[in-house]
């Protein structure tokens, strides 16, 4: 039961090329840094991933982008990489654009072992009507665009209602950071960090995990935990003073001033 792993490398080892990858974190709040720094050490490419968006130029996901790691993404926000932002258009990187509360309910789906749901969002849209550019061929024209889904009418209080079937997400491997962990697995994240980290650490076949504070089993509230650790299969200690950056940094204006 101790899940408890000695290092990064060993915690990423067999995360190999070609893996498909949920990772926790929205925006820069909550990115499993530490491993994503040992998996690009390791040198793995060919990764499909799956998070929230795609970190920035030099931070979270953008560093393994960077170096050419990442075959696929699927996000639901990708605004603030110039890089990503590059490789789309010339073909080099595909993109699944999916809505986030939509991108949110097929992780929690994949690792609930559902295998679809219908949802009203993307419902008359080319989310749900296809078409929408997933890889470009560098020229301009698209190499490959998404497929139409499948939709249909439910009654819904009373009113008919179309609905856009979603398949669920399960990958290979799960990377997520979480604030406390036992060596059971069991989690509990930091705030807004939680976001999507629960969602994708479900959505793994293996979860690694790296957290700030490593306690023994039984010193977590049971109510307080975020993410059981049946879904946890790797804990890795980082320490809490791990560099943390912020995406966007607002100040207000000193009245007066």
């Amino acid at each position: 039961m101790d899940k408890t792993v000695a290092s990064a490398a060993e915690a990423v080892a067999d995360v190999t090329s070609g893996s498909s990858i949920a990772v926790g974190g929205f925006g820069l709040c909550g990115n499993p840094m530490i491993l994503i720094q040992a998996l690009l050490e390791k040198g793995s490419d060919d990764l499909s991933i799956v998070s929230n968006n795609c970190g920035v130029d030099d931070w979270g996901l953008g560093v393994l982008l960077a170096h050419r790691r990442i075959r696929k993404m699927t996000s639901s926000y990708v605004g603030e990489n110039k890089e990503f932002e590059r490789q789309f258009l010339s073909g080099e990187l595909e993109v699944e654009l999916t809505p986030q509360g939509t991108l949110a309910e097929k992780l929690r789906a994949g690792g609930a072992g559902i295998a679809a749901f219908f949802t009203q969002t993307g419902v008359g849209t080319q989310v749900a009507e296809g078409g929408l550019p997933r890889r470009y061929d560098g020229s301009g024209g698209v190499a490959i665009a998404s497929p139409p889904k499948d939709v249909r009418n439910f009654s819904v209080r009373g009113n008919e209602k179309a609905f856009v079937l979603e398949e669920a997400i399960a990958t290979d491997f799960a990377l997520v950071h979480a604030k406390r962990g036992d060596r059971h697995g069991n989690l509990v994240f930091d705030k807004s960090a939680r976001n999507f980290s629960p969602l994708a650490a479900m959505a793994g076949r293996v979860c690694i995990a790296q957290v700030e504070e490593l306690v023994e089993p039984g010193e977590i509230d049971p109510d307080a935990v975020h993410l059981p650790g049946v879904f946890v299969h790797r804990v890795l200690l980082v320490g809490p003073d791990i560099e943390k950056r912020i995406e966007r940094r607002t100040v207000r204006t000193t009245e007066g001033a």
